[in-house]
């Protein structure tokens, strides 16, 4: 049980307690010490003697804190850092106690207003869902029993139970949103329309069935998009313009890291439907239209090696199954045992790590002619980024190109046992 001292988590922690203590089971109460008040300290000491007040009379509570380590970073929303953290401490000390299920106070009153700040921030399906009642992360279950609860029943609770708690100066400080819309805002919407927060919560409700069928509708039309990691673009701008702002959300979310910006989508929307090649840049990747296919890769600035490629006599015996690390390039060469093709490995003793300087001459094909490097690129549709790994050479012979495989001739020279390579970006 989340126990922050305020008069909603008192009032859980003191319900669940007297309904788990008869059927013999435990409650932990588990306490967040963020370090943003000068009040911290005394919340968690009146935490802790509430707890053992209430185990003295024989409920089933142990009590657990957690110091934050850190603050937030400059230019961190401190409302979005505490957030993070709390979740985080909050799971380990749960895991530490053996818990697989977390409960959290929030009420109806907090749903209506989440649902509130995410439209102003213009949030669609996922956003106005607001809280769910259950969610499972972090190896954990939580769980928000008395999310259709108002506020006023659970400090009705509160006085019928002579609960103490805490007020945290937070809630009336004018800099967080959440403060200003239940200072400023929420009186005045009440006066005027007294079951907004009923309905509010039932926008939460619906949203959540919206958002649920967005994201099975994505899925299953992902089935038909993706080529390894990236988006054909041909199927994609078949599909209704909702559906393409579906999949490409959900293509997004797989490709990206957390956080990146509904901008990015929206250009996104309006960009590919005529583009044919081009590039997008997002955050620490950038997303490369490139023969149909949208791909998410590093930046050009940051595909090839920052060190000079290595020095053309460095020796390397790769005749030996396992993946071989080639620093200063950014990627490996994954060596394996085949019973057909491949090259024998005898002949990788001794290789030779260079970077391309034109007019290599590579043979895909056994019956066909040694063509430029880029060439063969180009007609097998290598897009320009992946050209710049090593070229792979033994006894001054080209052997293996990044995205090409193994030059026919070496496929063709007889020994035993055989080894196939790949090049992992």
């Amino acid at each position: 049980m989340a126990a922050s001292g305020g008069i909603d988590s008192t009032a859980l922690l003191h319900a669940s307690a007297r309904l788990a203590t008869p059927l013999g089971v435990q409650v932990h109460a588990l306490h967040v010490h963020h370090g943003l008040q000068a009040q911290a300290d005394a919340w968690l000491a009146g935490v802790a003697a509430q707890c053992r007040r209430w185990s003295a009379r024989g409920l089933a509570i142990e009590f657990h804190a957690q110091r934050l380590p850190g603050r937030p970073a400059r230019g961190e929303s401190v409302e979005a850092w505490a957030r993070r953290e709390r979740y985080r401490a909050l799971a380990t000390m749960a895991h530490e106690a053996g818990c697989d299920v977390v409960l959290l106070a929030h009420h109806r009153r907090d749903q209506a207003e989440t649902v509130l700040l995410q439209a102003l921030r213009g949030a669609g399906s996922a956003g106005l869902a607001a809280m769910p009642g259950r969610r499972e992360r972090d190896g954990v279950v939580w769980l928000r029993p008395w999310l259709e609860q108002s506020r006023e029943a659970i400090e009705a609770y509160a006085r019928r139970w002579r609960l103490r708690a805490v007020i945290d100066p937070s809630n009336a400080d004018p800099r967080f949103a959440r403060s200003r819309l239940r200072i400023q805002v929420w009186p005045a919407l009440h006066a005027a329309f007294p079951d907004a927060e009923v309905a509010l919560a039932a926008v939460a409700r619906q949203a959540a069935l919206a958002h649920a069928l967005e994201r099975e509708v994505a899925a299953q039309d992902l089935q038909g998009l993706i080529d390894g990691e990236a988006l054909r673009l041909t199927p994609w701008r078949a599909l209704t313009p909702a559906r393409r702002a579906g999949a490409l959300r959900a293509w997004l979310a797989h490709a990206l890291a957390p956080g990146w910006p509904l901008s990015l989508l929206q250009r996104l929307l309006r960009e590919l439907p005529e583009a044919r090649q081009a590039r997008w840049p997002a955050g620490a990747l950038e997303l490369r239209l490139h023969r149909g296919r949208l791909l998410a890769v590093p930046p050009l600035a940051t595909a090839r090696p920052t060190a000079a490629p290595p020095d053309a006599t460095r020796t390397l015996d790769l005749s030996h199954p396992g993946e071989h690390e080639l620093p200063p390039w950014p990627g490996r060469l994954r060596v394996e045992a085949v019973q057909q093709g491949g090259v024998p490995a005898a002949l990788l003793r001794a290789c030779q790590l260079r970077a391309r300087t034109g007019g290599e001459q590579f043979q895909r094909h056994p019956q066909g002619p040694p063509r430029r490097l880029k060439k063969q690129f180009q007609d097998l549709g290598v897009p320009a980024w992946e050209r710049a790994a090593p070229l792979l050479w033994a006894q001054d012979r080209l052997i293996f190109v990044p995205g090409l495989g193994l030059d026919a001739r070496v496929q063709a020279c007889p020994g035993a046992p055989r080894l196939q390579l790949q090049w992992i970006a």
